[in-house]
Parts: structure tokens; C-alpha cells; sequence
């Protein structure tokens, strides 16, 4: 059996939220091995992040995000060992791009011709490093004068979800652009993908959780699915507020504004017949969503018609309450427990919290940690792959 490739992501605190996840949970399950590491911390620490988004200022707003939990000591590494280095930006690389030990790094990668792909600020560290000279490349758009100072061809990303590839370097311009950022990482990994021709219905609200709809969505995406992202009572390119959930010490989790949502299709347009699978995130949304008859409707019709239903953490209050947990066995956050019992669904503890199940036509997950199962679990129902 082949050796599973194995990519290292290089973070910091106050790296961007969904810069540093999506990568990490998507490569997760497309089957590689992923290690993150920050200098001066160890395995099992933690880095806060930042969320940077538009909220109609000259620039964009910061906030606190996650905690984002390192799986390897930066001491530790050999860098020989990994078939690519992925960059997340943020703030973090403002201070990485000084550190020596990082720009080393970023210089062994480069000496043996592997893939670097880095994302928004990420390219401070790469100009630092000076692999940039004569490299067609993109950053988030502040970063240009760095770019060109640094002997770098610089692309404009336009639109800003836009990424680029010179030989062994990928480079994208922020978040947005993570599908194309993933697909890019791929190829030059050697990866090809398989049945990525499907079509996916996401159900959101206001207040899912911020990593459990955007995780998904673009790791799909990545694929090559086309995902509709809706919202009743809203329609295309209407924003949903996101929430942070996370675990900082108090006896349940605390909550903070994440990221706004941009919806991709209309509510009213939905027919099930056009799609092949249904996502719920979790969050507060499925409180709300549960008493919502159309959204109950269209749950149902997916079950009727035999089609994967992925849905996790709280998202399983909305299939309790459509009724289509009888008989299943399943799992979810744990307070959402006797939703799924009284529905007649088979309780299946979660331990540890990132383990998923597939029941039938049915997958669940308790939470946001567990999206490397959870995503791998629906590829395997829609038949898709990704050889490495």
C-alpha cells in the first residue's frame, strides 16, 4: 500500500480563521496526512485566529475566531519529510516572515522543487524567504508592493477568488479563493479527482456555525461539485450571519460573530431532483430551521428519494423534527441527544468528538472537528475519489 502523502500548513496566532481550516480539514479528507505547526509551540498548544471579513469599511474588520489546536512541534519537524508546505495569511505572517526558522523552512521546500502553496498575507513570508524572484504570483492586494519589491510577476486577482500557478508555487489572494487554491495544491501534488460531477444542496441560517458551513462548502467545491447554498426567506448572494462555536474554558461552549455567509442559490428555487446530496450545518440556525415546514419538506423528499443526507452537530435538531431519524443509527453534539432518541433514532456516541457514522444513505458528525470524516464519508456515498 502506498505511502499517504503528507502536507505541513506553517500557522501562527492570529492566522485567518478559514485560512487555516479549510486547508487543514480538506486535505484531511481527501487523504493526506496533515501536521500544523507554529515556531516556539508544541503539539496539542493552541493558536487563536483571526476572522477578516467586509463589513463596509476601507479595509477589512478583525475579530477573534477559533482556537486552532497544533498537531505537531514546530521543533520536531524535518521539513525533507512533507510533500508540501501550505501558507495561510492572516496576521500571523507578519511576525513569521521574521523569524528564521520559517523562511529555512519555506527554503528547503523550494530547494527540492515541492509544492508551495500560499494564501493572502501568506506571501510576506515567501518574499522574506526570497523564492518569489521571477515568480508569476498573486496576494491578497496590500501585499503587492512586497511582492514586486521581492522580484515576484505579480497577477492580479481578479476576481479575488482567482489563484495562480508557476512551477512549484500556487498562490491565492484570500479566503474566496480556496476551491481554486485546493484544486491547484492538488495538481501539483499529482492528485487527480474522481466523480466530482455532482450537485449538493446546502441548508443554512442565520447563526450556523461558521466552520460547518464553510468547511464543507468549499471542500466541495474543490471537488468539482456544484453546491447551492440557501436560506429560506432569502435569496442569491444574501448574506447569512455565521457563529464561532468553540470550547474556552466556561461548562458549554461560547459564541462569537464569525464570517457573513454569501448564499449561492434562491430558497424558492429548490427542487430535490436536481441535486444528489443534502448538507445541514450546525449551529444556532437549526433551532429556528426546525419549525420551518418547507425545510422539513425537503429533508423528507431526500429521504424519500434515497439521496445522502450529510448532516452535523446541531443540524440534526431539523431531521429529528422531519422525522427521518427513525431507525438510524446516528450521532450529533451531544446536547442534541434526546432530539435524536425521541425521533426514534439509534443513539451512536461520539468519543472521540471528531468520529462520524454512515447509516444507509444517512451520515452524521458531532461537530466541527469531525470534518475530515464527515466530508470523507459523503465522498465515499457520490462515489468520489482522489488518488494521490
Amino acid at each position: 500500500m502506498a505511502k499517504s502523502k503528507a502536507v505541513l500548513i506553517l500557522t501562527g496566532d492570529y492566522v485567518e480563521d478559514y485560512e487555516i481550516m479549510v486547508p487543514f480539514q480538506a486535505l484531511q479528507a481527501f487523504g493526506l496526512k496533515v501536521d500544523a505547526v507554529c515556531p516556539g509551540k508544541k503539539a496539542g498548544e493552541t493558536c487563536p485566529t483571526a476572522i477578516h471579513d467586509f463589513l463596509g469599511h476601507q479595509t477589512y474588520t478583525e475579530t477573534k475566531g477559533h482556537n486552532f489546536s497544533l498537531t505537531a512541534t514546530f521543533s520536531d519537524v524535518d521539513a525533507e519529510s512533507y510533500d508540501a508546505l501550505i501558507v495561510p495569511g492572516g496576521r500571523a505572517p507578519e511576525y513569521l516572515s521574521l523569524d528564521e526558522s520559517v523562511l529555512n523552512m519555506v527554503k528547503i521546500f523550494q530547494s527540492l522543487s515541492k509544492p508551495i502553496a500560499s494564501i493572502c498575507h501568506g506571501q510576506l513570508i515567501l518574499a522574506a524567504a526570497g523564492i518569489l524572484t521571477n515568480k508569476e504570483c498573486t496576494a491578497y492586494p496590500a501585499v503587492k508592493p512586497v511582492v514586486v519589491a521581492a522580484g515576484g510577476i505579480w497577477k492580479e486577482p481578479n476576481p479575488i477568488s482567482a489563484c495562480f500557478t508557476d512551477g512549484n508555487l500556487v498562490t491565492g489572494a484570500a479566503w474566496p479563493g480556496h476551491p481554486e487554491f485546493l484544486k491547484q495544491t492538488l495538481k501539483a501534488l499529482g492528485a487527480t479527482i474522481q466523480g466530482g460531477d455532482k450537485k449538493v444542496l446546502m441548508l443554512c441560517g442565520d447563526y450556523m456555525e461558521d466552520y460547518e458551513v464553510m468547511v464543507p462548502f468549499q471542500a466541495m467545491q474543490a471537488l468539482g461539485y456544484t453546491v447551492d447554498a440557501v436560506c429560506p426567506d432569502k435569496k442569491v448572494g444574501d448574506l447569512c450571519a455565521t457563529a464561532v462555536h468553540d470550547f474556552e474554558g466556561a461548562q458549554t461552549y461560547s459564541e462569537k460573530p464569525g464570517h457573513n455567509f454569501v448564499l449561492t442559490a434562491t430558497f424558492t428555487d429548490v427542487k430535490v431532483k436536481n441535486y444528489d446530496a443534502l448538507v445541514v450545518p450546525g449551529g444556532r440556525a437549526p433551532e429556528y430551521l426546525s419549525l420551518n415546514e418547507t425545510v422539513l419538506n425537503i429533508v423528507r423528499e431526500f429521504e424519500k428519494e434515497g439521496k445522502p443526507i450529510a448532516s452535523i452537530c446541531h443540524g440534526q435538531q431539523i431531521l429529528a423534527a422531519a422525522g427521518v431519524l427513525k431507525g438510524k443509527k446516528c450521532t450529533a453534539y451531544p446536547a442534541v441527544k434526546s432530539h435524536v432518541v425521541l425521533s426514534g433514532g439509534q443513539w451512536l456516541e461520539p468519543d472521540p468528538i471528531t468520529k462520524c457514522f454512515t447509516d444507509g444513505k444517512l451520515v452524521t458528525g458531532a461537530a466541527w472537528p469531525a470534518h475530515p470524516e464527515f466530508i470523507a464519508q459523503l465522498m465515499a456515498l457520490l462515489g468520489t475519489t482522489v488518488t494521490l
